[in-house]
């Protein structure tokens, strides 16, 4: 229990005022308190010092781990499953020792005695109420599962309890997953449609591309104007890179956190471009 700032804090005040003082000096010092034991607990704090550090290995760890096993859910995991894992590293632009941590983070979580609640439950104490980054970490392993283009019920089953785990409802994972499945064909691209079927880069987007990209932002097709900016300005918030590198999120994670917030700037554009807005 920290008690120098309490007994410091009174000391000073009944010295300056008296009993007034003497709580006033107790409240301030229990305020010193607090921030020096969430300092001591190895926070993510802003990913400075070497417990910032340590949190963010833990964190990174934590997420190869996890993937490894959700693709373990199908049963025995395959090159394919392998495969998609590496293309995620790739993403992220991961090479040498950090690749390797990947590596043998994804290897352990395949294992039968994986400890995933253990886990779920290290990641979301060190996350410590940022709820974005646990955002992220229930994201990464959404995008893991969706790499193939779809959804092992195994899979399915297993998100469920690691969103449970991370603090989030099914129904705010069931949203997640249509965002996903959405976002899984809205990277594949309709580029090539529209220089085909509709004459030119300045044709306007297909419909089923602007269905997406309603569901890449997490709205209906009626959704007004506001409504719309309200949603984008939400979603770009979360997934800003620096503000997720402020808040702890491994540095090696950056580039999916870059890619996503191309993807959300991306939707919002089809869609504007869609009502000509």
């Amino acid at each position: 229990m920290q008690l120098y700032g309490k007994v410091i804090g009174a000391f000073l005040g009944i010295l300056l005022g008296g009993p007034f003082g003497f709580f006033l000096g107790l409240f301030l010092g229990h305020q010193f308190d607090k921030a020096k034991q969430r300092a001591s607990l190895g926070g993510f704090g802003g990913g400075f010092g070497a417990q910032g550090a340590e949190a963010q290995r833990v964190f990174f760890h934590g997420t190869f781990a996890v993937m490894g096993h959700v693709a373990k859910a199908k049963g025995q995991v395959t090159q394919e499953e392998i495969r998609l894992a590496s293309l995620i590293m790739d993403r992220m632009q991961l090479h040498g020792a950090a690749r390797q941590s990947a590596q043998d983070a994804f290897r352990e979580g395949k294992g039968s005695d994986f400890p995933l609640q253990e886990t779920l439950n290290g990641i979301r104490a060190l996350s410590q109420g940022r709820r974005d980054l646990l955002s992220f970490f229930l994201e990464v392993q959404v995008q893991a599962a969706f790499a193939d283009g779809e959804l092992h019920p195994k899979e399915r089953e297993l998100l469920y309890i690691i969103a449970e785990g991370l603090g989030f409802s099914a129904q705010q994972l069931e949203q997640r997953l249509r965002m996903q499945e959405a976002a899984f064909r809205f990277s594949q691209g309709y580029q090539g449609d529209w220089h085909q079927h509709a004459g030119g880069a300045g044709a306007p987007p297909r419909q089923r591309e602007v269905d997406d990209a309603y569901e890449v932002l997490g709205v209906d097709a009626s959704a007004s104007a506001q409504e719309l900016k309200k949603a984008y300005r939400k979603l770009m918030n979360e997934h800003h890179p620096d503000k997720l590198m402020a808040k702890g999120l491994p540095p090696e994670m950056m580039e999916l956190a870059k890619e996503k917030a191309q993807e959300i700037q991306k939707a919002y554009d089809v869609i504007k471009k869609a009502r000509d807005i």
